[in-house]
């Protein structure tokens, strides 16, 4: 079977709660978020996943992934990857989407960028890295990283553009499975949240 990618959102931090823009600042989580975590190890850990052994494991090196990374039980196999941090917000770092539309109406990351932080361009380039290093392992493999470069990962794997992250959602200590259909990239399940609703 070709292999697909299981894709981790880091738990619930202040930050992601109030709606601010977290590229590279280090916020840990919250306690929702760590409880969030340990209940997506246990999803990981059961049929029909049963802990995913032998799968390559990689996460963010910023503390909210990799601690999600830590308590979902997949810390000491996992190997922390620059390209999995998230999208660099540059000079809209720590503001809402409405803070920012006050300051420059009408802007939308996924087709704009951000000012002395990464564009579309840049993201994509990362986004491709990871879809080729996922396509080329041996078996499925498992990454913890962020709301925004999952979502461009997500577009990347279906060979669309990046923009088209703006239209697929992810919430906090969400599981999103890419794999492939009659032989083309697909999407098997998408911001899958119920290990944290039971």
């Amino acid at each position: 079977m070709a292999p697909r990618i299981l894709l981790a959102r880091h738990g619930q931090t202040e930050w992601s709660l109030s709606g601010r823009h977290t590229g590279r600042t280090d916020v840990p989580l919250l306690e929702e978020g760590r409880r969030g975590a340990k209940l997506l190890g246990e999803r990981l850990h059961r049929a029909p996943l049963d802990g995913l052994d032998g799968v390559e494991v990689r996460t963010s090196p910023l503390v909210r992934a990799s601690e999600t990374c830590e308590l979902a039980g997949f810390g000491e196999r996992a190997r922390a990857w620059d390209t999995l941090m998230e999208w660099d917000y540059g000079a809209y770092e720590g503001m809402t989407p409405d803070e920012i539309q006050a300051v420059r109406p009408g802007w939308l990351i996924w087709r704009d960028g951000v000012p002395e932080g990464e564009s579309v361009a840049d993201v994509t380039a990362r986004a491709d890295e990871v879809v080729a290093w996922a396509r080329e392992a041996e078996r499925d493999v498992l990454v913890f990283a962020h709301g925004h470069i999952l979502r461009a990962i997500g577009a990347r794997w279906l060979g669309l553009p990046v923009s088209f992250g703006a239209r697929i959602r992810l919430n906090p200590t969400s599981l999103s499975v890419l794999g492939w259909a009659y032989g083309e990239p697909a999407v098997e399940g998408w911001n899958d949240v119920g290990h944290l609703v039971g």
